[in-house]
């Protein structure tokens, strides 16, 4: 009886924290172990005792600060240093702008949010089609899931009980990987329609904007380099990374106000709260798990159909793919980790840090399919084009994304090399 209500609190469309918590409420009536009642709200803040969790609200109140505080614009001009002298440069300095913000936000939605604004008008002033401007903003918010820093990353880490920088590391050669699959799609593509010429920087002016982008160039730097030198842990980098953001939005670019600071604090703490509810609520549904042995019928049935590593990740991609398209990402994270986790693990000898990653870049693609796609649905907002002309022009990306994906799950190392 408690997956059917579990299902059918899902289709009616009910908070996914809220159809956690219900769903372990009804499972304790259901069972008559009442005495489980007695520990519900300890359960429940015991999800929530882990430092690595912190992270999460200072990665949203970097975001914050950086557009805010002009960073934005100036990361957007810097890469156009680099590839905005090519034939359909600006498509490009979409992209190497994305990769820049993907490793400061970590946030699909607000990566996706942010450039939609910025890039979509300038490139459709160009002379490149609006689809197509739009969908390749929305593939640039792709890349946010895996080159860290992740909230779905640290999400992970938290319920799979691995270091979270080192799962951060994981993501980098994969982050890479993918932006180079977006850029050969973006050359494909250039090649058959026609893109309009880049032009390339004169030197003062190259030299200009990489010198205003030099501060906010030591966002991702901290963030990163704490990290891999093992000066600070992620939560540490992420606290740093905030600080930083204030500093130079207000002391060096002037535009981020210190009044401004509560409003920033306060989306932030809504928007996060929102994450620790869902992870906390998890927690409580880990009963659910426990008591019905989920993860060792499963195994048993996906054992039975195979026994390579590789044909098993082919097969979670699909579910994955399916349940993506239904549910948030962060919150399928939540939902399928403790359920999927232990069955590669234990049965397929899966690396926890590879299984990780091609959970999370593949849950992310229900950002922009339909029927839910908020990704797709924050894009046509900001830009100004229907949906079903973005996804027109978003199915190169898709297919891109599937084949890194295969990738990623024929050859572990891609994810493990830099984990040691």
């Amino acid at each position: 009886m408690t997956p059917l209500i579990f299902a059918f609190k899902l289709l009616l469309g009910v908070p996914v924290a809220l159809v956690l918590a219900l769903t372990a409420i009804w499972y304790i009536w259901e069972s008559g172990n009442a005495v489980l009642f007695d520990s519900f709200a300890q359960k429940m803040f015991s999800g929530l005792e882990n430092y690595g969790l912190l992270a999460i609200p200072l990665f949203m109140l970097t975001g914050e600060m950086m557009n805010e505080g002009g960073m934005t614009r100036r990361l957007i001009n810097a890469a156009r240093v680099f590839v905005g002298g090519f034939r359909g440069g600006l498509a490009y300095i979409n992209l190497v702008a994305n990769m820049f913000m993907a490793a400061i936000i970590g946030s699909a939605t607000a990566q996706i949010a942010v450039m939609a604004r910025a890039m979509t008008p300038e490139m459709e002033a160009e002379g490149y089609d609006k689809g197509f401007a739009a969908a390749t903003t929305a593939a640039g918010g792709l890349l946010a899931p895996v080159i860290p820093p992740s909230m779905m990353f640290v999400i992970y880490g938290v319920l799979a009980q691995i270091p979270i920088g080192d799962m951060f590391l994981a993501g980098i050669l994969p982050g890479l990987l993918l932006a180079a699959s977006f850029a050969a799609v973006i050359f494909a593509i250039g090649m058959v329609s026609g893109f309009p010429k880049g032009e390339w920087f004169t030197k003062s002016e190259a030299l200009s904007a990489l010198f205003y982008c030099l501060p906010a160039a030591l966002i991702p730097i901290a963030i990163i380099g704490g990290i891999l030198l093992g000066i600070a842990t992620p939560t540490e980098s992420a606290a740093i990374a905030s600080l930083i953001a204030f500093l130079i939005g207000w002391l060096i670019y002037g535009e981020l106000k210190p009044q401004a600071l509560f409003e920033m604090f306060r989306r932030t703490a809504v928007n996060a709260s929102m994450i620790i509810f869902m992870i906390a609520a998890a927690n409580v549904f880990g009963w659910v798990i426990i008591y019905e042995a989920l993860p060792q019928k499963l195994a048993a049935l996906i054992t039975s159909v195979t026994s390579d590593p590789f044909l098993f990740l082919l097969i979670v991609n699909l579910i994955l793919l399916f349940v993506g398209m239904l549910i948030d990402g962060i919150a399928a994270v939540i939902l399928i980790s403790p359920i999927l986790l232990p069955i590669a693990m234990n049965d397929y000898d899966i690396s926890p840090y590879q299984f990780g990653v091609v959970m999370c870049l593949n849950l992310v693609l229900g950002l922009l399919t339909p029927p839910v796609g908020v990704g797709l649905y924050i894009t046509s907002s900001m830009s100004g084009v229907k949906p079903g002309r973005i996804l027109k022009s978003l199915w190169p990306f898709l297919l891109a994304v599937a084949i890194i994906l295969v990738i990623l799950s024929r050859f572990p190392w891609l994810t493990t090399v830099l984990t040691g």
